[in-house]
């Protein structure tokens, strides 16, 4: 029997197993098979020659954006509007073969945006482009799903599955869960709090269906099994995600005020180029990208040519982003802007950075 007969088997047993206290082991045994089999199914133990013809493209610019979607939602259109890049569009399906990459230019950073080729239904069993595409998806720093405003709900609904399927989760934080395999000492179990979505036996009976039997476990949140399976593997991908309904102007107004009001989405019309800037906006925010600003002593900031980092940086990460030699010589910095308590703040390495703050050097 097949990895996907396996698949298909062990789903057809969750389905029809109905869900209650009495089945929730059983359950949750199944899942952590079905994980099991599609880590299998994505990372086939072949011949190293025998690999199939992947989307080699060079990750360039501050950030990269994948576009993910169905076969003619316009995801080459959006591409050839928001960058220089043209991506052939045509009206049939799959005019797009490969991954088209193009640069948006916005707020002085440089966006590497993926056209990918449409996907579909199973392309996490390797249908169609699948793997190459979701592959390619993995190494995003934001993936955008790009819906057909007339059939969204559904489209939405199958990425979501497919892209589940293979370990990308979608707007969701890493499960805060401490593991470490050991070498001897058996199953050592803690948590902080009060579990009521998973349970020791549980984590016990999933180790040993991985045939482990030596491991440190620590839940510091309320997390499930299904997470705890997450954690275990270790190769899943915790992504922004922004939901992008196209072709607005062929729907009610309705129905576009409806679908606006949804969480992580954005409602435009490519052709028409209706609320382009608003995605930008809105893309800049999942990104989580800051600017930076730097000035000379008696001068004006160069606002013409900010740093870009990401949320979270310091004043060291400024530092290294300058020069690598600078940290080692920093004295302290001056800091205007919203991360300073008044202006200019005199701060150390370690002074968290905001959006537009403007940074002086002092070196010693």
């Amino acid at each position: 029997m097949g990895i996907l007969e396996k698949i298909a088997e062990v789903e057809a047993e969750i389905s029809r197993t109905q869900k209650n206290k009495a089945t929730e082991y059983h359950l949750g045994l199944l899942k952590a098979k079905l994980a099991k089999y599609r880590q299998q199914l994505l990372e086939p133990t072949g011949k190293a020659g025998a690999k199939g013809e992947g989307f080699d493209v060079m990750k360039s610019g501050d950030a990269r954006v994948a576009l993910i979607g169905f076969p003619s939602v316009g995801k080459s259109t959006l591409l050839s509007t928001l960058t220089k890049t043209e991506s052939e569009c045509a009206a049939y399906e799959f005019t797009t073969l490969t991954c088209i990459p193009g640069v948006i230019e916005y707020a002085g950073a440089n966006i590497q945006l993926l056209d990918l080729p449409g996907i579909i239904e199973g392309a996490s069993q390797g249908k169609g482009r699948g793997r190459q595409v979701i592959a390619v998806a993995r190494t995003a720093d934001l993936i955008i799903i790009m819906l057909d405003a007339m059939k969204g709900e559904k489209q939405k609904e199958l990425l979501e599955q497919e892209l589940e399927a293979v370990g990308i989760r979608l707007n969701r934080e890493k499960p805060n869960i401490y593991y470490k395999q050991k070498k001897g000492g058996g199953i050592s179990f803690n948590s902080t709090l009060p579990l009521t979505k998973c349970s020791e036996k549980m984590v016990q009976l999933i180790l040993h269906q991985y045939k482990i039997f030596n491991a440190e476990i620590l839940f510091k949140a309320d997390c499930t099994s299904d997470e705890f399976v997450d954690v275990l593997l270790g190769n899943r991908a915790y992504l922004p995600c922004l939901y992008v309904y196209n072709k607005i102007d062929q729907i009610s107004i309705e129905e576009v005020d409806r679908l606006a009001r949804k969480p992580h989405t954005v409602v435009v019309s490519c052709n028409m180029k209706l609320n382009l800037d608003y995605l930008l906006e809105t893309m800049w925010e999942h990104l989580a990208l800051l600017r930076i600003y730097t000035k000379k002593r008696g001068e004006r900031p160069d606002f013409d040519d900010g740093l870009i980092l990401r949320t979270g940086a310091t004043c060291e990460h400024v530092c290294h982003t300058i020069h690598r030699t600078i940290a080692q010589g920093f004295k302290y910095a001056l800091v205007w802007g919203r991360s300073a308590k008044y202006s200019p703040q005199r701060v150390g390495l370690h002074h968290p950075m905001c959006d537009e703050d403007v940074m002086q050097i002092v070196k010693k």
